[in-house]
């Protein structure tokens, strides 16, 4: 039996060095954020061998003293912080003074820097964790720190590091983050002498379109919210432009990019409405929270946080998202109230009331083709009922006011798509995906004021139940009454359907009751059929949306237009599928050669 002993210092750099640099990229992790506390304005990253040759990272930031070069090296030496309570408001990136001893414990270190008062550069060198002495070198001011053979005197970590392909693209992933969180920093990444990032100090948003592409940009939706103790910012990507991985997620907390459970969960309940099925989200997500209200202390990473308050700030991140992604691309500002989905009650009532009674000089007109139309307009009463906006043509857009998000409707194509025509150019709404998100939110908003209305059959429905169909018609009277159903026994094998919800009163009634139940029956009590609320409306909303080749009349499509903007989360059907797309008037000229 071993007798207790101390180990020494040199084991234990290697074992934390198992905890703090757990790859090459860990160790580019380290030296970049000490750079960003050492003031640094410009970085530059050589790797060689995805790191397992070279790392070395030069910086321009205030540089160490020559006395303090050992100390540097040294475990449990910082210059970040010096009491609990320094502990308790850490802003700075890197605070525990570990990083360097455990990179110096497992590879040939090499530390020169020089700060703005000194003559010259100092050095100091280590392998294996044995410093030598320090010499003068030379050297601009900052700091220049070398890596080399990384864990070569523990071989049997470096086996289990990867190719050196996986292995960069590790640490160019960590580059890329630090790239995001600091946009006035400018960064250079080398691997094998080629360049694989060169960004400049720029503004958030052309960092984000440096970093993640033009593709991420365009479909972003930008987000600032939040008060004087916690603001939450960043860009948000459509749901269209989700991600079959989680490659495209970024939260920062005070500038530190981390995971953390309570902030995922908020983002993932924000899309769970919007977000195709087995698809992630892509973002990039700022947290600015007063440092005394979050302990980055939890780690040796520091990649997780703790929050004082982790409910408050679940509510700030589904809140702000909720609100952002309903407003989706089509929110005219100013028009539009997303705090809460539009109601029915809150639509015009009136049909004139939605234009003026005589043309404006100088505003956009659309006039009638002259051609017949298959179905008579008050086909649109029954598709959308008489509460909705109905433009008729001659159709005119006040001179005060700009053309609509959406644009002016032109025609159908295939009885599947509304054209219509912008400032932009063309306008493509998928019209069955498009009324099923409208119908959707609107059975949501009238769930959640508890007064769904109901429509009386004029004909009621029976069709045969199976006995735990009968038990669920029994038992579950009164949810069905919120919902709108009208629904009873007949006998043990029959069920009769009096009433449905008023907005689905153009659906069949037996296959939207059957599916009704079904649902219920999947998931239980009442308790069960709340938290699935949402899935249960959206089957509802499907039934009753408009059908393919189905022709709609001009104002019929054009209140369909204006219904989407001003419904909630109108950019996606209830499945996550885009209910619209834009086609440029340029992109259409290059489909047509024209200008060559």
């Amino acid at each position: 039996m071993r007798r207790i002993h101390l180990l020494s210092d040199l084991l234990i750099n290697q074992i934390a060095a198992g905890e703090v640099i757990e790859r090459p990229a860990a160790v580019v992790k380290e030296l970049l954020e000490n750079s960003i506390d050492a003031g640094a304005r410009a970085i530059e990253i050589e790797i060689e061998a995805g790191g397992k040759d070279l790392i070395r990272v030069v910086d321009d930031g205030g540089g160490i003293e020559a006395e303090e070069l050992p100390l540097a090296i040294a475990r449990h030496a910082t210059s970040k912080i010096g009491s609990l309570e320094d502990l308790e408001r850490v802003t700075s990136l890197g605070f525990r003074g570990e990083a360097l001893a455990s990179i110096a414990a497992v590879s040939r270190f090499s530390l020169a820097s020089r700060s703005s008062t000194a003559h010259h550069a100092w050095q100091i060198e280590s392998t294996g964790g044995s410093a030598a002495e320090v010499v003068p070198t030379s050297g601009p001011a900052g700091t220049r720190v070398e890596v080399r053979d990384l864990y070569f005197n523990t071989p049997a970590r470096r086996k289990f590091l990867r190719s050196e392909a996986t292995e960069f693209g590790y640490c160019d992933e960590v580059v890329r983050r630090i790239a995001l969180s600091q946009p006035d920093l400018a960064l250079t990444l080398l691997h094998n002498r080629r360049s694989s990032l060169r960004v400049r100090p720029q503004d958030q948003a052309d960092r984000v379109r440096a970093v993640l592409g033009d593709d991420f940009a365009d479909a972003s939706l930008a987000l600032d919210e939040g008060n004087p103790m916690v603001r939450l910012h960043g860009f948000l990507a459509a749901p269209t432009f989700s991600r079959a991985t989680r490659d495209c997620q970024y939260v920062f907390v005070n500038g530190r990019f981390v995971r953390d459970k309570v902030i995922a969960h908020a983002i993932g309940q924000a899309y769970q409405d919007v977000l195709h099925h087995q698809r992630h989200a892509a973002f990039v997500l700022f947290l600015d929270i007063d440092p005394t209200r979050v302990d980055v202390n939890v780690h040796p990473t520091k990649i997780e946080v703790k929050f004082r308050d982790p409910q408050a700030v679940h509510q700030l991140v589904f809140r702000s998202l909720t609100r952002r992604l309903a407003q989706g691309r089509t929110a005219v500002p100013g028009d539009i109230n997303v705090s809460e989905p539009p109601t029915p009650s809150s639509l015009p009532t009136n049909p004139s009331s939605a234009r003026p009674a005589t043309p404006v000089a100088g505003a956009l007109r659309q006039t009638s083709m002259g051609l017949a139309v298959e179905e008579p307009q008050g086909l649109y009463r029954v598709l959308f009922g008489a509460r909705a906006i109905d433009l008729s043509p001659p159709m005119v857009a006040p001179a005060t006011r700009e053309v609509p998000p959406l644009g002016f409707a032109l025609g159908q194509l295939g009885g599947i798509y509304v054209l219509a025509q912008n400032e932009r150019g063309l306008i493509v709404v998928d019209m069955h995906a498009a009324h099923e998100r409208i119908v959707y939110e609107q059975l949501k908003c009238g769930l959640d004021a508890a007064r769904v209305q109901s429509q009386q059959l004029l004909i009621p429905a029976t069709f045969s139940v199976s006995p735990l169909e009968a038990t669920c018609v029994q038992e579950n009277a009164e949810a069905l009454r919120k919902l709108g159903f009208d629904l009873a026994l007949l006998s043990a094998s029959t069920t009769i359907v009096r009433a449905v919800p008023a907005l689905l009163d153009d659906a069949d009634p037996v296959s939207l009751a059957r599916d009704v139940l079904h649902q219920m029956l999947e998931h239980g009590s009442n308790h069960a059929l709340t938290a699935h609320r949402d899935r249960l409306l959206a089957t509802m909303a499907c039934h009753a949306a408009v059908r393919a080749k189905r022709a709609l009349t001009l104002p019929e499509m054009n209140a369909l237009l204006r219904q989407m903007e001003v419904t909630d989360r109108a950019d996606q059907c209830n499945h996550g599928r885009p209910t619209w797309m834009q086609i440029t008037l340029k992109e259409l000229d290059a489909l047509f050669q024209r200008g060559r």
